[in-house]
């Protein structure tokens, strides 16, 4: 099976074909995928070099002369190094483009900390008018690719990663799918973290979402699977631990609940390991994130006089 990355360069060689505002702009990385495309559209397929804020600049400029920019390398380089060019080039021009990154948090161990960058979504948090796709499977990052670069002139981030779970599920890039329903609490599920938690929860009594499109956060769904499911809430996402907890908290400001983020923890790991070796050591497994879970749903159930937990 091809890889997020490797679809993504597939569909924007057909997207470039099709859609005459359609450029990429590339930072060196990745240009070996655009090589036939670049042929065709030598003025829409651009490499500015390992130089992440002209990256950024000369995405804008584009956009402001009515093109629809599609600028892609490692999330390192896309959001974290550049950022201030994402919040005054894009944000403060308003000017609409496509960011697609890739290695996720850590896909690729060898890279070190300068390739691994877990605090992506939580830094364009703090920028308004972002949408952010984080699929979960080759299929649903083209299905979720084309919605971005068709969005009119919005500013998105795409979260392409290695990582990638068992099936495709039917996205849509809006509202989150319900795997499973149960009546013991919600986990949500984003992108390539579906596989591990339904393994996770196999026997559990719970009810699982899955989330492709986690900005803007969809309140409505998550308050409808509580009233159902009950309000028992873990979230569980591939990047920072926590990025989400305000805002599902702010979607349940009126409803007594409970809530536990998981992700990456903030701890740096400082051996290159594999990606599976990462996991592990963040919690993110299979086993890992099950310890957490029940324990965290332990600790809510009602205890008897005698003090042990109810069953």
């Amino acid at each position: 099976m091809d890889t997020m990355r490797d679809r993504f360069a597939t569909v924007m060689a057909r997207l470039l074909d099709e859609d005459p505002r359609v450029a990429v702009v590339l930072a060196e990385i990745g240009r070996d995928g655009f090589t036939d495309a670049a042929r065709r559209h030598p003025d829409r397929v651009i490499n500015v070099g390992i130089r992440e804020q002209l990256l950024i600049g000369a995405g804008a400029g584009l956009a402001l002369t009515g093109m629809r920019p599609v600028l892609h390398t490692f999330g390192s380089f896309l959001v974290e190094r550049p950022f201030e060019q994402v919040k005054l080039d894009l944000g403060h021009q308003d000017a609409g483009a496509v960011l697609v990154s890739a290695l996720g948090s850590y896909d690729w161990p060898a890279g070190g900390f300068t390739h691994m960058s877990p605090g992506d979504v939580a830094l364009l948090d703090t920028l308004d008018g972002w949408t952010v796709h984080v699929p979960g499977h080759p299929d649903e990052a083209e299905t979720l690719l084309r919605h971005a670069v068709g969005a009119g002139d919005d500013k998105v981030y795409v979260r392409l990663s290695v990582q990638s779970n068992d099936d495709a599920r039917p996205v849509d890039g809006s509202r989150p799918l319900t795997v499973r329903r149960g009546g013991g609490g919600v986990v949500v599920a984003v992108g390539p973290m579906l596989t591990p938690v339904l393994e996770a929860t196999a026997d559990l009594d719970l009810t699982v979402l899955y989330a492709t499109t986690v900005r803007p956060f969809d309140a409505r769904s998550l308050r409808a699977a509580t009233e159902s499911a009950g309000a028992d809430v873990v979230l569980v996402e591939p990047y920072l631990a926590g990025t989400s907890t305000p805002a599902a908290a702010e979607a349940l400001a009126d409803v007594p609940h409970r809530l536990l983020g998981l992700g990456v923890g903030r701890r740096e790991l400082r051996r290159y390991g594999t990606m599976p070796e990462h996991l592990a050591a963040h919690g993110l497994d299979p086993a890992g994130l099950r310890e957490r879970i029940v324990r965290f749903l332990d600790a809510g159930r009602p205890r008897p006089a005698g003090g042990r937990t109810a069953r």
